[in-house]
């Protein structure tokens, strides 16, 4: 399993951005992914990340079915949690999710990539090989 460390250490270079703005974008973005989910597969996502970003996916579950918004408004949102400028938000939203591919296993990831919009797969830059899914050392 990927340590926090690991995990925003990889946010900040995929995104091009200090290592405490990849904290809060990171987290903006799976709070917003909360959002966008169902509650059980915002909870089976939570238990494959480290302390301290599993938080972000937990929370008091208010519906069990997803909230539908799109691409678009999931970077607004993030932005706005943030504190950041949509451009960035985009960045960002990229780095997290792709990073988030990389540290879950295939499955919970296919799982959560299909409850969320065909137009969320454009942003998941792609893995060179399994060996990509494996924490760094």
């Amino acid at each position: 399993m990927w340590s926090t460390s690991d995990f925003l250490n990889a946010v900040a270079r995929r995104a091009g951005v200090p290592v405490d703005l990849a904290a809060t974008i990171t987290h903006a973005t799976l709070e917003t992914l909360a959002d966008r989910i169902s509650a059980g597969e915002a909870e089976d996502l939570a238990d494959q990340l480290p302390g301290g970003l599993d938080e972000h996916l937990r929370k008091p579950p208010i519906r069990e079915q997803a909230e539908p918004f799109g691409l678009g408004d999931f970077v607004q949102r993030v932005a706005a949690r943030a504190g950041i400028d949509d451009a960035l938000a985009g960045v960002g939203v990229r780095a997290v999710l792709t990073t988030l591919r990389e540290a879950v296993p295939g499955d919970e990831f296919e799982d959560m990539v299909a409850q969320v919009s065909k137009e969320f797969r454009e942003v998941f830059e792609p893995v060179a090989s399994p060996a990509g899914r494996q924490a760094p050392r």
